[in-house]
């Protein structure tokens, strides 16, 4: 069967694509959701980063679906897991005990539990996935979307989906240019949106660094050190060449602050036994062998997410092919040298060399290279949207200055159209323009119905950080559960527009309908505005 029909056609399998499946289905719409890897979760499972959250995560931070899925993952390790008697009691069991978030745990964990998640709608036949299918081409008429072709990448074959809804859940935007959907790249210059760390001018191909995660085991008394990669030599001698400078080699244990952009010496030391020794080992650990039953685990297993194996020497879209896949390379390869650097060069505090101990792990990766399935993304094409938040609505000095208010009492901006809320820094790695970091304070914020619309197409919806943001808010509206809420957002307001047979341009116009579908929001579980 090579066309296949839904209410909503969901590109993208990801942490976005998921809650806007769960959405939809839970409100009676037939779904399609393709999925470019074997794997739907995008972040949390084939890009290999554990849940970056706010302080209020456990009880009022996110969507109450998201919160479910925190739970879930919980339950999981309770169900499945040898965890200890004081670990299995522990309401907020954090499984790897990592310092980046509350909830460090194995990405294929969070696979099952999504798919747990979506079961009761694939059961009843709402819910359709397609894993290892990429879009390939749109059909569009007027400021419609007809249907997206995709291709089964397993079967080398296509298929044509038709909908009435189509949402780019894509962790790149894939679905805008096929579909001709306006949106922007990169930085826009001061001269568009007056923001205070733009740019003078736009400049679309500065984009954040891409990262190609990978999962490694402490194994005492073992060696596991990997054949030396073909890039290694550049990679050991690379010292970037960033605005304001990076501190030296990128392999090396000092690298530059996000938010001072001065020198600091990281520590490192998987053997230790006290977090705070630990330093990098515990920044993503997702197995801690204090919570398990002896004999279960070794030394631990650490997802390698760090400022040394970021890729900022080209970019994965919005080139020619050869050049993405020349790029992707050259990230898999840098990681790999990471590891090797880890294993025979990396200075000890003891004087010595190298950790030979340390063991990648593919099987927790589910790749043969040990790699993630796909690079994680900061940075995506972003809508031409009906409203597109600036710097000066979230960000606090950027606020202070527009607002003249105390930095101390001033809040982010508040938006009526709300269907949302989130909380990060505006945080941005080093770009492939050669800007080192923009990492500087926001505030609690919400999330505009505006920036889910794009200015002219009437069908098509975003549903992760391909909303309406710029290249400097994208830096607060990137993470786990605020791609969550705009996936779930953007589900319920396909599935109400469907139901009410009004469009997304409409629902925000007209007063009496945006209540009644924020109404509908909340009812769900979600948030649209912070308490006081």
């Amino acid at each position: 069967m090579n066309d296949q029909k839904a209410d909503l056609i969901i590109i993208g399998g990801g942490v976005g694509g998921c809650a806007a499946a769960i959405a939809a289905a839970r409100m009676g719409r037939s779904v399609i959701m393709t999925e470019e890897t074997d794997w739907i979760g995008g972040q949390l499972t084939s890009q290999a980063v554990p849940p970056d959250e706010n302080k209020w995560i456990e009880t009022h931070g996110g969507t109450k679906t998201y919160q479910d899925y925190r739970s879930r993952v919980r339950d999981y390790y309770r169900r499945n897991y040898p965890l200890t008697d004081e670990a299995r009691a522990n309401e907020k069991l954090n499984p790897g005990g990592g310092g980046v978030s509350a909830l460090c745990h194995e990405p294929r964990v969070s696979v099952a539990v999504l798919n747990e998640m979506l079961a009761p709608y694939i059961s009843n036949g709402r819910v359709i996935i397609l894993l290892e299918h990429k879009a390939i081409a749109a059909d569009t008429e007027g400021d419609r979307v007809r249907n997206v072709t995709v291709h089964d990448i397993r079967n080398n074959a296509q298929r044509t989906l038709h909908g009435a809804y189509f949402i780019d859940a894509t962790e790149c935007g894939d679905l805008l240019p096929l579909t001709k959907t306006e949106y922007v790249t990169g930085a826009e210059g001061k001269s568009d949106t007056d923001e205070l760390h733009a740019p003078d001018a736009a400049q679309p191909q500065n984009m954040q660094a891409f990262t190609c995660c990978f999962a490694m085991e402490f194994c005492p008394g073992e060696d596991h050190t990997i054949h030396k990669p073909e890039d290694y030599t550049f990679w050991r001698d690379y010292v970037p060449q960033l605005r304001p400078p990076w501190t030296g080699h990128l392999l090396s244990w000092e690298d530059t602050h996000p938010v001072t952009l001065q020198p600091r010496l990281s520590k490192f030391d998987p053997a230790a036994t006290k977090r705070a020794d630990m330093g990098r080992w515990n920044y993503r650990r997702i197995q801690a062998p204090e919570n398990f039953m002896p004999g279960f685990c070794k030394g631990g297993i650490t997802l390698v997410n760090w400022p040394q194996n970021d890729y900022w020497l080209g970019n994965l879209y919005e080139v020619s092919a050869e050049e993405s896949a020349k790029h992707l390379r050259s990230g898999k390869q840098l990681s790999l040298s990471l590891l090797y650097w880890l294993q025979t060069e990396a200075p000890r505090a003891d004087g010595s060399t190298g950790w030979k101990e340390l063991r990648l792990r593919p099987d927790h990766m589910g790749t043969a290279d040990g790699l993630a399935k796909y690079p994680y993304i900061r940075e995506s094409r972003r809508i031409k949207a009906e409203f597109t938040v600036l710097e000066h609505h979230v960000g606090k000095a950027a606020r202070q200055i527009f607002t003249g208010e105390n930095c101390e009492e001033c809040k982010a901006e508040f938006f009526p159209d709300s269907v949302g809320i989130g909380y990060y820094r505006i945080d941005l790695h080093p770009s492939s323009g050669g800007d080192n970091y923009i990492d500087v304070d926001s505030m609690p914020f919400q999330i505009p119905l505006g920036a889910l619309i794009p200015k002219r197409v009437e069908n098509l919806l975003p549903a992760c950080k391909n909303l309406g943001t710029t290249h400097i808010t994208n830096g607060c509206y990137r993470l786990h559960p605020v791609e969550w809420n705009i996936g779930e957002s953007a589900g319920v307001l396909a599935a109400w527009c469907i139901d009410k047979n009004q469009s997304p341009r409409a629902v925000r116009a007209n007063a009496e309908s945006l209540t009644a579908f924020q109404r509908m929001l909340e009812s769900f579980g979600v948030r649209l505005s912070w308490p006081a």
